[in-house]
Parts: C-alpha cells; structure tokens; sequence
C-alpha cells in the first residue's frame, strides 16, 4: 500500500510541473507571449525589426484544447525555441474587451474582432506575411491558418512551413507535413 502511495503521489507531483501558467484572464501564458497594444499594423512592424514572423493565437477561458496545446505541444522544447527565434506572438482572448486594432485601422474589442475574422475554434493560430496591405483585414492577410488543436509533429511543420515561406511555393502544407513527418519519424 505505501507503494501505491508514493507512485500516486509521484505521479500527481510529476503532472503539476507541466500545468502551463494561467493569466488573470484565465488564458494560458507562454514566456514566448508579447504584450503588446494589439495594434496588429505596429505588431507586424516589430516582428519584422526582430527578424521574426507575426502569429496571433485565439483562445478562450476554460478551453480544453488551449490546455492542451500548452501542457503537451508548446512545452516541447524543440517547439518552444522554435517560436521563441522565430515568431512574434500576439494572444487575443475570443471573448475579451481589450481593443484590438486591425491592419485596415478597423479598432473592435477582442470578441468583436474575432467574429469578424470569422474565427471559430480556439486555439485558433494566424500567421501574417512580412508585409500586409493597410486596406486589408487580418483574415484576408493571413498567409495560413491553424484552428483547433494538433500534435506535436504538425504544429512544428506548420511553424517551419510558414518561415519557410512554403505557402508562396507549389507544395501544400499537407504535402509538406507529411514528407517532414515521415522523415522525422525515421
């Protein structure tokens, strides 16, 4: 019994180390989060100074998929450096106040935003080209779009297909996850 004990209590002490931190806003928080003003036009201008590419991650309180996401993918080490060199991040809260400014000057709360971008899942990622028009909304911007959930293999693919720019080639990105995927799993 004292066994079952201690394996019990190791378990459960091992699974509290990778709970992700949780904002005053009950969304997830990531060292690689940027806060920022949610002036996308001004984001994309600092994302490109650092060399780095613009994402917005939509999630929302409570949201099994977020968590997901954050205790099993973007604690990944590979995956976290991976945004950390690579990827400017902006959160947006699917049901939040805070005001966020579109690239064509368009500002709306966070909820509001959202339903005009027609975002519908949570995590909802959208990453941004290095420059976008001023007369075009984010989801006419957005050069790919990741809604919902996925392991650790496709988030990977998809950050490094987007950085690679593989969107403005002839290869699909599922074309290109799965000629990764099968090379990665070698």
């Amino acid at each position: 019994m004292t066994r079952l004990l201690w394996a019990l209590c190791a378990v459960f002490f091992s699974m509290q180390v990778f709970a992700a931190e949780i904002g005053d806003d009950g969304l997830h928080k990531a060292s690689w989060m940027r806060d920022t003003f949610k002036d996308l036009t001004e984001d994309l201008e600092e994302a490109n100074t650092e060399g780095k590419r613009l994402m917005v991650i939509v999630e929302q309180r409570g949201c099994i998929y977020c968590k997901r996401m954050h205790e099993e993918v973007f604690v990944v080490p590979e995956i976290s450096q991976y945004i950390e060199d690579n990827y400017f991040v902006v959160q947006i809260n699917m049901f939040g106040d805070v005001e966020v400014t579109d690239f064509d000057g368009t500002t709306l709360p966070e909820k509001d935003m959202v339903k005009r971008w027609g975002a519908l899942f949570t995590p909802n990622i959208i990453f941004f080209p290095t420059e976008v028009a001023d007369n075009v909304t984010a989801a006419q911007a957005a050069v790919a779009n990741m809604p919902g959930a996925f392991g650790r293999w496709t988030t990977l693919n998809m950050l490094t297909w987007v950085v690679e720019e593989g969107y403005a080639g002839d290869e699909p990105f599922q074309k290109y996850h799965a000629r990764k995927f099968e090379s990665q799993n070698k």
